[in-house]
């Protein structure tokens, strides 16, 4: 299982900003090294900079859904991945793609994959569909990952597992919870095929020790845009940041 060290500092902004995650599995994709290249071409001036495209496939949270049907996409984790590599490659010229449907699980989105989300040619794919895979169950879910995973290794992708952001109606601190052994197929299958990993469900169980994560949620299932900025600093500090 891999296990980080969290050091929380609470700002009087209101946020709790993720500072430092360390000792990952080895056999996980190392967050300092994974994306070397990629990270060489975000330094890239003009004319020898290039378009680079993050792809995030998934279900309704990395679509931007909130509370009540409303879709928020800029405060979303994706958008805010994407405004924290520009503040911090100012040269650099990102797309990011959101392929994800809100209620889609990942059966259904692997289905989908080879006509609608490999024809974007990702930099860095995305997956985050756990917290819907719970109606599917782990063995349906987990044949629908590695296909995904496995079609996006055969082009050569960078590839980023998420596991789930909370669901309040699930204890997060317990190890047997569904969420939590989807969790840990996931981080399962990223040392398995030795990609990317992004613990939020880690990040928010060690988060849940010390403030109530009904200030992070929008709805039961959907974190709020505070949340989303959580998701979108350890994703920006574990595999962007130099």
């Amino acid at each position: 299982m891999k296990i980080y060290k969290i050091h929380i500092a609470i700002i009087f902004f209101g946020l709790f900003q993720i500072v430092g995650m360390q000792d990952c599995n080895s056999q996980v994709a190392n967050g300092e090294t994974y994306l070397d290249s990629l990270k060489m071409d975000l330094e890239k001036k003009w004319p020898d900079n290039r378009t680079i495209n993050l792809v995030f496939h998934g279900h309704s949270v990395p679509t931007g859904y909130t509370t009540g049907g409303v879709v928020d996409r800029i405060n979303s984790y994706p958008f805010q991945t994407l405004k924290n590599i520009n503040d911090y490659y100012p040269y650099s010229v990102v797309n990011v793609i959101t392929t994800s449907i809100g209620g889609e699980q990942a059966e259904q989105g692997a289905r989908r994959f080879k006509d609608e989300i490999l024809r974007y040619k990702p930099d860095v794919l995305f997956i985050d569909y756990a917290l819907n895979d719970r109606g599917i169950g782990l063995d349906t879910a987990k044949a629908a990952w590695k296909k995904m995973i496995e079609m996006a290794l055969s082009k050569k992708l960078k590839v980023i597992l998420l596991t789930p952001t909370p669901d309040l109606r699930e204890d997060i601190s317990n190890p047997d919870s569904n969420l939590a052994k989807h969790a840990e197929q996931i981080r399962d299958l990223a040392e398995h095929y030795e990609v990317g990993l992004i613990d939020s469900y880690q990040m928010f169980k060690e988060l849940s020790m010390v403030k109530q994560l009904k200030a992070f949620m929008a709805q039961n299932n959907h974190i709020n845009q505070k949340g989303h900025q959580l998701v979108a600093d350890l994703i920006f500090s574990e595999y962007f940041k130099k």
